[in-house]
């Protein structure tokens, strides 16, 4: 049987220059997916944009790490700073996740009210993911697998890269994404003793080449991918409107826009007849 990739967009809604070039990389491009970043200034739009894309799967990119929070709940301020936005690390929210019910029922609270939004917009969300992974944290992915369940969402990310997309032949990876893969293999391998029924892909490519995703890259997806059924992970934009203090991704989003519109990139998947879907169609 041939291999499937589900191609996602990461950050729909982080601005105009995202939406404008996930609406591109999917009309014109191999883009299969998207996940909409509620709580971030350009939601509404992204969230319009994917209404009158019928053939784009769309999901959820759960955040608590930038920007306000969509919840009107009293109860969520534990997760914010004092000006009233997540503004926390990572680390810290993991440790959060661990610290108490308190904490717990904040997030659950806030997450709900992003995966609500969506819905309230008229969409029928594929799967939910999360900005910088916090999803993959073993505390908050019991709660997203409740939410998953309560609004009857089937996917989950499954977020482990195989070790050897750092290794020859796949392009040159760098330490930091060595070392977030390596991470995330070891939160996924625990996510999936916690609860397989949500998983539905066998790996997630694109987290060593963050930063570097680009047509040598995607030929290495269609020509060394080891998995039957994958997702790539991808952050197509324009840089116009993007804050440089919150986010290292901003001229590389259209070197992402351009490989995944590529007619190379297009060729090469044809070639090893991979089958492009979202996480709807599996």
């Amino acid at each position: 049987m041939n291999k499937r990739l589900i191609i996602n967009a990461d950050d729909f809604g982080l601005s105009e220059g995202v939406n404008k070039a996930v609406l591109q990389a999917h009309t014109e491009g191999v883009l299969t997916s998207a996940t909409i970043i509620a709580n971030m200034p350009a939601a509404e739009q992204a969230c319009e944009i994917a209404k009158q894309l019928p053939t784009l799967g769309v999901g959820v990119h759960l955040n608590l790490v930038e920007g306000l929070p969509v919840s009107k709940d009293h109860n969520v301020r534990c997760l914010l700073g004092g000006d009233g936005r997540f503004g926390g690390s990572e680390a810290k929210l993991a440790l959060l996740s661990l610290a108490g019910h308190k904490f717990r029922n904040a997030i659950r609270t806030e997450m709900a009210a992003q995966i609500q939004r969506v819905i309230d917009s008229g969409l029928k969300p594929t799967h939910l993911d999360s900005h910088k992974h916090i999803h993959c944290f073993p505390a908050i992915f019991t709660i997203v697998c409740e939410l998953a369940r309560y609004f009857q969402i089937p996917a989950l990310r499954f977020a482990l890269e195989p070790k050897e997309l750092c290794q020859k032949p796949w392009p040159l990876t760098d330490k930091r994404g060595r070392k977030t893969a390596a991470i995330l293999r070891i939160m996924a391998r625990i996510n999936r003793t916690q609860n397989t029924g949500f998983l539905k892909t066998d790996a997630l490519f694109g987290v060593a080449h963050t930063g570097r995703a680009n047509v040598s890259f995607f030929k290495a997806v269609a020509s060394y991918n080891p998995v039957k059924t994958a997702e790539v992970m991808t952050h197509p934009g324009f840089a116009n409107g993007l804050d440089p203090a919150k986010t290292k991704l901003l001229q590389q989003r259209e070197i992402e826009l351009e490989a995944l519109c590529s007619e190379k990139t297009k060729r090469y998947f044809k070639d090893e007849g991979i089958e492009l879907r979202h996480y709807g169609q599996l």
